[in-house]
């Protein structure tokens, strides 16, 4: 019964969705793909939010029912089945109703399952279509046949885009290559390891008084190269989310001096290997939105080139949605840790595979401790920390490794300004 009337929702709110893009026109951008949606999103709104009136989805509302309230601009009302109706009623209004609309949307499209995207594409044809990136064993596996599945899947929005449409694209990643060479809309690439149209290169950590405080790298597009910085976060993927944002912002005729300007100040997502002071003098590396095979294989790669680090600890939660690729990645992403951490903290049951993996690649089993909960996690690690620690922290939505980082925190009051899923509907959880 629950998920009939959760169909029923769906179905009303995107109707109203469709009546309202209907009557507004707006010019969308969608992001799709399996890593950096949410980042990217964001940066694309720093950069064109002072030149025209542009409205980004809320936090990570991607699905087949957080697209129409982006679009509607409702908020999400979880289990509560009154603030439901409440927005189906609000929906009605702004959709006959519209008053001054946003003239440009920025929509975050994920795919959890066959036909997801289907059904969102079904009204929504967007102008620019950004695609971040197709990894091999993406985070949402588990209801498709294959990795091949949910690539195909994700394509579908490329296969929607209208046909004076641009298409923005990972150049470093080869499955989406393909997709380029089958696209006969405009299309820009942008790249870290390949020369694109829009080209980061040279990143490095940024350190002050022996810490590290950001990443700086070189952004080229053409004759012209700006030097860019990340406050307050770390690893390769600012470079890519900032030069996805370049390449949109060439769409509208804003180059890259002007990026750099809206980009000063920009701080990525909570959860998004953000920078946190820990006590008794620590770092923690706060990567605690979600996780997946790539996104790990990334944050390890930047907590192992960290320089004057006493010890490296990697605190490893469950990473979701795998399905029969689940065990294999853990083990995989273990062999990882042991060359790129002194120590592994496991948390939740999926994560004993880290374990598995990093005894096999030679990690010594008294430098592995396993928890249920990252709550309890935190607790006991507050004993076992050291000055010049530094602490990778990673999980899966569902783990809440958040809870770990607040324990640890210097500064557990500024929590719910720093942290993911603070507000209270996800405190009650």
């Amino acid at each position: 019964m629950k998920e009939f009337l959760k169909k029923i929702i769906i179905a009303i709110l995107s109707f109203e969705a469709k009546i309202l893009l209907r009557r507004t026109h707006p010019y969308i951008i969608a992001i799709t793909g399996s890593v950096g949606k949410t980042s990217i999103k964001d940066v694309v709104y720093e950069i064109l939010k002072d030149s025209m009136h542009v409205r980004k989805s809320e936090k990570s509302f991607n699905s087949e029912i957080g697209v129409p309230l982006s679009v509607l601009g409702l908020p999400n009302a979880w289990s509560n089945p009154f603030l439901w109706l409440k927005n189906i009623f609000d929906g009605a209004v702004i959709a006959f109703h519209p008053g001054i609309y946003p003239k440009t949307l920025i929509l975050e499209m994920g795919v959890d399952r066959p036909g997801d995207m289907d059904r969102l594409t079904s009204w929504i044809r967007p102008d620019v279509v950004i695609l971040s990136r197709l990894p091999d064993v993406p985070v949402h596996v588990e209801y498709f046949d294959s990795p091949e599945a949910v690539a195909l899947e994700k394509q579908k929005l490329v296969n929607a885009l209208k046909p004076d449409g641009v298409l923005v694209y990972n150049q470093d990643d080869e499955r989406i290559l393909k997709v380029v060479e089958e696209t006969i809309q405009q299309s820009i690439g942008y790249s870290r390891y390949s020369f694109s149209p829009f080209t980061a290169s040279a990143d490095k950590v940024i350190y002050e008084n022996g810490k590290a405080v950001g990443l700086e790298f070189l952004l080229t597009h053409l004759d012209k190269t700006v030097s860019m910085f990340v406050r307050g976060s770390l690893g390769v993927q600012h470079a890519y989310n900032y030069a996805a944002g370049a390449a949109v912002a060439s769409v509208f005729n804003i180059d890259v001096e002007s990026v750099k300007r809206a980009l000063g100040d920009h701080l990525p997502p909570p959860g998004r290997m953000r920078l946190i002071q820990g006590i008794k003098d620590t770092l923690l590396i706060d990567d605690t939105y979600n996780s997946s095979p790539t996104a790990s294989e990334r944050a390890l790669a930047t907590l192992s080139e960290l320089r004057g680090v006493k010890r490296r600890i990697a605190v490893m939660g469950d990473m979701m949605e795998l399905g029969q690729f689940s065990i294999r990645e853990h083990e995989r992403i273990g062999r990882i840790v042991a060359k790129s951490a002194d120590i592994l903290v496991t948390i939740g049951v999926r994560a004993r595979s880290f374990s598995k993996g990093a005894i096999e690649q030679g990690m010594s089993e008294k430098n592995i401790f396993e928890f249920e909960d990252a709550l309890q996690a935190g607790k006991e690690l507050q004993t076992f920390i050291k000055s010049g620690d530094v602490l990778l922290v990673k999980g899966s939505q569902s783990i809440r490794a958040e809870r770990f980082v607040e324990e640890l925190m210097a500064e557990p009051e500024l929590a719910e300004d720093l942290l993911v899923r603070q507000d209270a509907m996800w405190k009650s959880i």
